[in-house]
């Protein structure tokens, strides 16, 4: 949510696939022989069609074998799908590559980012509830007064704004700076004309980041493979980072994908047709196991899609909401007063990636809770530790004990998520309910977890939310 935070690509829509219909670009033709019969008339060449991901393929370039699991392949042909179809469409879309922070230990979602001329490559944060995009900046300007932390600034990539030719600091006399950039945290210290703009940007758990405001250009890969640009992007050179469960020394920088002016989607998204999606892979995926942010239009989803679901979207700048009608448990609606997804009485309800767990408002985590926790009885209980309330023996647990749930959206869209999403791994022994109850009145958030394994797709300009599941 917004800069008052948290407490911790179309991304390619992989479907079930066959191989055998894959068209013919996929595949290779090997010459085998020209065979000579008695009737010259009806001589005859023979082609053997091989697969590309055939050994002999990879043989020829001197490898064994191909370096991709079976499911990457098949992720891999079908992206090479989309991309035939946007050539054919004339169809201009970029995507991004996007994977899982189990590596770094956190629970976040990482995606690569090129800026600057000539760009440098960081691993950003994708946070749909943030605005202000930034990364750990070496820039040194004059009557920069901000204190920064020097221990842990020799481990992260830095950038330079002195190496990029489209990098331009904004002043603090500017007036983006005094009324433009407010909503981002800037500062009104100002002691001379040509001064930058500082800000300082807080999250709710307390961290944040100050640094300097500047504008450059970034580098984003379309799918026909050519290369497009977004330039005079805003962004924050961040040279101090207060330290919490957003912002810490593993990161890079994050990149705001909320609903505001001056943001990522909101230049990325007026360029390539006002529609961005991504494809959150489980959440315990090694680095090696990706998927994509995409912007622009993607191919037909009624030809790849088995149930979409479509909602309306409440734009609560920076924060993308839907209207919840309410949230049921195998199959029966839990008695959750309405007021509690009520935008107007401070209710409601947030998608946000980069919020790990849900959280739900007390009235509904109480009816959730009671409802999720009573079958689950049979299974062996383990201590429970902050935040979690309920945790089980992963030993010999079965999923079909835990009850569906399901949230129900305006329209008659459902989102049931598969129940690793909210009975989660925490430890390889140990299972908890990975939803957190909050203060009411208050919103409540679908964090990333919970959206795992699902396409979400934002059109910005009709307002809605498109979701369906997928292995991403």
């Amino acid at each position: 949510m917004k800069q008052r935070k948290k407490t911790t690509s179309t991304m390619n829509w992989i479907p079930p696939i066959s191989l055998s219909p894959i068209c013919f670009f996929f595949f290779f033709l090997l010459p085998i022989v020209a065979h000579g019969l008695k009737d010259q008339t009806s001589a005859t060449m023979r082609l053997e069609l091989i697969h590309r991901h055939d050994p002999r393929v990879f043989q020829l370039h001197g490898k064994k074998q191909s370096p991709l699991d079976k499911f990457e392949r098949v992720k891999e042909l079908a992206h090479r799908d989309m991309v035939r179809y946007a050539r054919r469409t004339n169809l201009e879309t970029f995507d991004m590559p996007m994977h899982a922070g189990r590596d770094l230990g956190a629970g976040v979602y990482f995606v690569q980012v090129k800026v600057g001329t000539p760009f440098q490559r960081f691993w950003l944060i994708a946070d749909t509830g943030s605005d202000l995009t930034w990364f750990n900046c070496n820039y040194k300007p004059q009557n920069f007064t901000l204190r920064r932390k020097r221990r842990s600034q020799s481990r992260r990539r830095m950038f330079s704004p002195q190496r990029s030719r489209t990098f331009q600091p904004v002043t603090c006399s500017s007036q983006e700076c005094k009324v433009d950039l407010s909503h981002l945290g800037s500062l009104q210290a100002c002691p001379n004309t040509s001064a930058p703009c500082l800000y300082d940007f807080r999250y709710l758990d307390g961290s944040g980041a100050q640094g300097l405001f500047g504008r450059d250009t970034f580098t984003v890969g379309l799918t026909d493979g050519r290369k497009g640009k977004l330039k005079d992007m805003v962004i924050g050179c961040t040279r101090s980072m207060i330290e919490g469960p957003t912002v810490s020394k593993k990161i890079d920088g994050l990149l705001g994908l909320g609903l505001s002016e001056d943001t990522f989607v909101a230049k990325a998204a007026s360029q390539y047709g006002g529609k961005f999606s991504y494809c959150l892979v489980d959440h315990l995926s090694h680095k090696n196991i990706s998927n994509f942010l995409t912007f622009g239009s993607t191919i037909s989803k009624a030809s790849l899609l088995r149930e979409i679901h479509t909602t309306p979207l409440v734009v609560v700048s920076p924060n993308y909401g839907l209207n919840v009608v309410g949230i049921s448990i195998g199959g029966q609606f839990l008695r959750i007063p309405q007021i509690v997804w009520d935008f107007n009485a401070n209710g409601g309800v947030i998608l946000d990636s980069g919020t790990s767990l849900t959280l739900l408002a007390r009235p509904a985590y109480l009816a959730v809770i009671e409802a999720l926790v009573k079958p689950l009885d049979l299974v062996e209980k383990m201590k429970a530790f902050d935040p979690f309330e309920f945790c089980y023996s992963s030993k010999g647990f079965d999923e079909n004990l835990a009850p569906r749930l399901a949230f129900h959206f305006e329209g008659g869209a459902r989102f049931e998520p598969p129940v690793k999403s909210y009975v989660i791994d925490v430890t390889p022994e140990q299972k908890c309910i990975g939803i957190i109850g909050v203060d009411s009145p208050g919103p409540s958030i679908i964090g990333n977890i919970m959206q795992q394994n699902h396409l979400w797709e934002f059109d910005l300009v009709h307002k809605t939310v498109q979701f369906a599941p997928s292995p991403c």
